[in-house]
């Protein structure tokens, strides 16, 4: 994207009257919601980031222009994406939010205006800028209390992520414990960063993993959240993996220094690595220093996307504060993403979950954006209309960060009207239903949902996936295997299984029958939830199942409920109501849903999977939890005491009722007994548990 794609986008938006403008909010808040879910919680993209920036761009323009339009679920109020299931969440007491973006020169000279004009008659005649990398990774706080790691946790959605520790200590480049110069630890200290992969050492491990048979990574970014969110932290320390620090969240029991400068200075003195970052007096300054960094991009040792401009000051960064979703005082400069040539051999039609058929370049293998690219996405018949392709044309293919590689245009050449014009089929590749087109999502369908085996293959791995049911065992080869032998068609299939069915399978001894016959047992007792997201509802990924079944506690109640009523949830649009009220209408869904339960789903209502039994003398009761205790760490201490009614605080005050002290507790130890709070070891801790 480039600035006179932004100048377009505003133009459209001046170009609305409010009832256009609402029509345009309706569509753009669900579309950028559903492509945070797909970065932030799977990993999975669809589009890179400067796309998603020129959407995003376009919704604050229009919620700008007219406020009164501003829905409670626009992504501008809200920050990435909600913590994957499998780990403990963690609550950030200083949020990690993210930043604004600039993309041209002009833009961050209209930053610096920003600043002057909001610090009025006080705004510093040049304003001093620290610039620095913007690290292509997982957003990571390391959380410190006296000087000793407690948690390490994902950004999440910004408010609240997941608790990673396990893994983020076997990292060698995370200090354990501080040892200032100075002697002086600070009584609470959060690290914000990012964990990455140190380029040489990924493509050595790729090289080891393809000697032994495996399949390499296909980027940096993606392997580096997957090894973090591992449960078995043995993967983690056997990876390159570093924590490169970037900002602070928060900083108790030590003098803050002036600048952001001088912080990092001070955090490379406690033992953590940085990014690399350039002190500017000036917006010109900023504009060299980030075209300087362009242009060795490709010759370092991690990736970058961009770089991050900030205010140096402190006081400064203060009196600018934040807006709702970003700081004032920073922002983030976007490179535009490396184009290569290639040429197309072909293209293939797949066919997905929900029955779209869509196009695949199969492309002469190149190297874009750090990676080998052999497939490319052609998004659908409209883009391939567009393109005009030919067998055997030049392409040019664009790839940003780990995102899906697409062809953006021909190199049209005297040869490129001769060529065999690629055209869409007429049939489904897979089952030879006849297409129909969808123009209200522009795509081509298979309307064979229930016999077409891809859409049957994709609905199962989708119905067993990690957050939905999370059928251990149940891969691709499993799935490909059940349909290929007509053993299942549908999710309800798998609960009539018998370990002889599967015993005759290929590759399928009897206690692997057991084991996947056991794990299916087990996937009965998922929470509605969960169940909700594996049945693979048009609309409804893991954040929005999250929300229908708060919402409406059980499976019933939702299949009654109303468009109306669907739209009134936070958070579900007036598009998601009509397909979940759609699914629950369809009598097949309905059939579905009662063979499921008649074969023991029980489609478990939240309230019922989380249950706190609040115990005397601890509900209610503030803790706080400091040193090292002899058989537990502190998550599992803190999460026995808010299991029996409790809560955990971070800091000791007058307000404290207990201390839990082990080994080493510092400070916090001396502070207590000055308010005369009670101190528990863990035997006492455990004592007032179980009394």
């Amino acid at each position: 994207m480039h600035a006179s794609d932004v100048q377009e986008v505003m133009k459209r938006v001046e170009a609305l009257d409010e009832a256009g403008a609402k029509q345009r909010i309706d569509a753009l808040v669900p579309e950028l919601n559903r492509h945070n879910r797909l970065y932030h919680e799977q990993n999975a993209p669809e589009i890179d980031d400067r796309a998603y920036d020129l959407l995003y761009r376009e919704l604050v323009a229009l919620e700008e222009r007219f406020p009164a339009q501003v829905r409670a679920d626009s992504p501008t109020t809200r920050v990435g994406g909600a913590p994957v299931e499998g780990l403990e969440p963690h609550t950030h007491r200083v949020p990690m939010l993210s930043l604004g973006n600039s993309f041209s020169a002009d833009e961050l000279r209209e930053f610096d205006a920003r600043i002057k004009r909001f610090l009025e008659g006080d705004a510093p005649e040049i304003v001093e800028y620290f610039v620095e990398t913007k690290l292509d990774g997982l957003a990571m706080s390391l959380n410190y209390e006296d000087g000793a790691l407690t948690v390490a946790a994902t950004r999440g959605d910004g408010l609240q992520g997941e608790d990673v520790t396990h893994n983020v200590r076997t990292l060698r480049s995370v200090p354990l414990t501080l040892k200032p110069p100075s002697g002086e630890v600070p009584d609470r200290l959060s690290v914000r960063g990012e964990i990455i992969f140190n380029l040489p050492g990924f493509l050595k491990m790729n090289e080891d993993r393809a000697a032994a048979g495996e399949k390499p990574f296909e980027n940096a970014r993606n392997a580096a959240a997957g090894s973090i969110r591992q449960l078995d932290p043995r993967v983690a320390a056997a990876r390159p993996l570093l924590f490169m620090a970037h900002s602070h969240g928060e900083l108790e029991g030590v003098e803050l220094p002036p600048t952001h400068s001088a912080l990092m200075a001070t955090l490379r003195e406690w033992g953590f690595k940085s990014a690399e970052g350039w002190l500017c007096r000036g917006i010109e300054e900023v504009i060299e220093a980030i075209a300087a960094l362009g242009r060795r991009r490709s010759s370092l040792d991690y990736e970058i996307d961009g770089a991050v401009v900030k205010v140096n000051s402190f006081a400064l960064q203060e009196r600018l504060g934040f807006r709702t979703r970003e700081p004032r005082w920073a922002t983030a400069f976007k490179y535009p993403p490396e184009r290569v040539r290639t040429t197309l051999d072909g293209v293939i039609f797949q066919v997905g979950r929900t029955g779209a058929v869509t196009p695949v370049a199969c492309l002469r293998p190149v190297r874009v954006g750090g990676v080998t690219v052999s497939r490319a996405t052609l998004h659908n018949a409209d883009e391939l209309l567009r393109l005009d392709l030919r067998l055997g044309d030049t392409v040019e293919v664009e790839r940003s960060g780990d995102v899906i590689p697409k062809v953006v245009q021909v190199v049209v050449d005297e040869a490129h009207a001769g060529r065999p014009a690629v055209v869409y089929p007429e049939t489904c590749p897979q089952c030879a239903t006849a297409l129909v087109r969808d123009p209200e999502n522009a795509a081509t369908m298979c309307p064979n949902s229930t016999s077409c085996p891809a859409q049957v293959r994709e609905a199962l791995r989708h119905f067993g996936s990690r957050l939905g049911m999370d059928i251990d065992g149940l891969g691709d080869r499993i799935v490909n295997q059940l349909v290929d032998a007509g053993l299942v068609r549908e999710a309800a299939d798998l609960y009539t299984l018998r370990v002889e069915d599967l015993s005759k399978l290929e590759r399928f001894g009897e206690k692997s029958a057991m084991n996947l016959v056991a794990a299916i047992e087990k996937s009965k007792d998922r929470p509605l939830r969960r169940a909700l997201f594996a049945l693979g509802i048009h609309h409804v990924g893991e954040s929005t199942a999250r929300d229908l079944s708060a919402a409406f506690g059980d499976l019933d109640r939702l299949i009654a409920a109303t468009e109306l009523e669907l739209s009134g949830v936070p958070g579900i649009g007036a598009v998601v109501a009509k397909s979940v009220a759609g699914y629950f209408r369809d009598p097949k869904t309905l059939t579905h849903l009662q063979r499921l339960r008649a074969l023991g789903v029980k489609f478990v209502p939240e309230a019922a999977s989380t249950v706190v039994v609040a115990k005397a003398g601890v509900a209610g009761k503030t803790f706080v939890i400091t040193g090292t205790l002899p058989s537990m760490s502190r998550p599992d201490a803190q999460k026995l005491i808010e299991g029996a009614g409790g809560k955990v605080s971070g800091s000791v005050s007058a307000k404290t009722d207990f201390l839990v002290a082990g080994a080493e507790a510092g400070s916090k130890l001396t502070k207590a007994q000055s308010f005369g709070v009670a101190i528990l070891d863990e035997a006492g801790l455990l004592a007032l548990l179980e009394a």
